[in-house]
């Protein structure tokens, strides 16, 4: 039988995996760590060290590890259907599924198209977008708006409206074109300027791309509040909803990517729900199933599944399919999911839990190399910098938020940087005094990574 420990698993795996998000080359000194179970905020490896999920494994876990809820109900439909194609077949999980997204999103999302993951997500909605144009005789339409800083997947159309360098330079000559526009990022606001104040000024960026582009122009699409990729940059709702005025007055598709943000994320349900908009087009992933399965939808409105809606020798239809379009265990535990909202007053108390997430870092505040504490709901980040009055940043090859990486793990806790911003995206089943242990675990790590050239 096989050994089952940290050291020859990480070895056999080095020999036969490609990780994601990752130069290889630093696990010849940066060890890789397999888990064998979860429990809650807990990860557990093979050699018994446990580690408190503060990312909730990228961003998907919403009630912890081996829910026994979505546990359950994943067990139940695993016994009845485990897959059929959506195409000419349905099941009902999918359908319930339908039912209850349209009464908990914005007004207006009367239609739901199943996809895989994230990025898929994205990709149908930019394609839906360019193809209902088409259909309704504007095919001079082909182009999109996005905003600096952003990111949406990396598949080829979902990197083309990104903008994280990282991401995108290397494959820039495989992309379509979009339009970029300053972000309304509020970590750029003058001293003493509001968050509000800062992104109603941005928004005259937008205004002049739209004016100029509009009649060539699909959809404009953002990352509601927060773009979470590019550092976790957020800005005030007060964007959204200018933003949503003028896409009705230059009749451009409004596309709200809220596969990261959405389910609570941000304070509420959804974070459109904060400008009280809604979107032509709603991107969901992530949280959708509790971090259980991979999962994706894409809401819109009737006016806009009517454009496809025709006899078949007329070619509208929308072709794109995935094998796995609406799989029953993903939704499944997507139902599951929703029930917890339902029952457990769960935007209530993440208020409490998001103050507590407040709170345990408000020491970091005056930090000599923290610029700026910044916080959306059950998003909180800190960025680190080289010299704070100035706001310079550490030299990216310095990467100074890897060294807090290595502490953390050493100390029980999983806080992957984004760059030299640290951040806290933990299960909402996360307690006061796990909040405070990470809270001390970052503030080590923050005080090791700063103290020295």
């Amino acid at each position: 039988m096989n050994q089952m420990d940290n050291s020859t698993l990480m070895q056999r795996d080095l020999k036969v995996l490609w990780h994601p998000c990752t130069q290889m080359k630093d696990h010849e000194t940066l060890p890789l760590i397999p888990i064998r179970r979860g429990e809650g905020v807990w990860l557990e490896d093979f050699d018994g060290n446990r580690y408190i999920d503060a990312i909730s494994s990228w961003w998907v876990n919403l009630f912890g590890h081996a829910n026994p809820r979505i546990n359950n109900a994943v067990k139940t439909q695993l016994d009845t259907l485990e897959h059929v194609l959506l195409a000419g077949f349905s099941h009902e999980p999918a359908i319930r599924l339908a039912e209850q997204l349209m009464q908990l999103t914005p007004p207006g999302l009367d239609r739901c198209f199943f996809a895989d993951n994230g990025s898929s997500a994205v990709e149908v909605a930019l394609k839906m977008s360019f193809h209902y144009w088409r259909n309704t005789g504007r095919s001079e339409k082909t182009r999109f708006i996005t905003l600096t800083n952003s990111y949406h997947g990396e598949t080829l159309g979902t990197l083309a409206v990104g903008d994280v360098a990282l991401y995108k330079e290397t494959y820039e000559p495989l992309l379509m074109k979009a339009i970029g526009v300053p972000s309304p990022d509020c970590f750029e606001r003058e001293p003493g300027e509001s968050w509000a104040e800062h992104s109603e000024k941005m928004f005259a960026h937008m205004e002049q791309a739209l004016v100029q582009h509009a009649g060539e122009v699909c959809a404009v699409i953002v990352e509601p509040l927060v773009q979470c990729a590019g550092n976790m940059r957020m800005y005030h709702p007060v964007y959204l909803q200018l933003l949503r005025d003028a896409c009705n007055r230059h009749n451009v598709h409004l596309i709200a990517d809220e596969i990261a943000v959405g389910f609570g994320r941000t304070g509420t349900l959804f974070a459109c729900e904060q400008a009280a908009i809604s979107p032509d087009f709603l991107c969901l992933s992530k949280g959708l199933t509790g971090g259980y399965l991979p999962l994706s939808l894409t809401l819109t409105s009737e006016s806009i599944y009517q454009a496809f809606y025709d006899d078949y020798e007329k070619l509208t239809a929308f072709l794109h399919s995935h094998s796995y379009t609406g799989n029953p265990l993903g939704c499944a535990a997507a139902l599951a999911t929703l029930d917890i909202f339902a029952s457990d007053n769960v935007i209530e108390n993440n208020q409490k839990t998001a103050k507590a997430m407040a709170e345990s870092v408000a020491h970091l505040t005056d930090h000599p190399h923290v610029a700026e504490i910044r916080q959306t709901g059950m998003i909180l980040a800190i960025e680190m910098v080289k010299e704070r009055s100035s706001r310079t940043p550490y030299p990216w090859q310095e990467r100074r938020g890897l060294r807090v990486y290595r502490h953390a793990l050493q100390r029980g806790a999983l806080l992957r940087p984004l760059g030299n911003v640290i951040y806290f995206m933990p299960p909402y089943v996360i307690t006061e005094e796990q909040i405070r242990q990470l809270a001390k675990i970052a503030t080590e790590g923050i005080e090791l990574a700063t103290s020295t050239d």
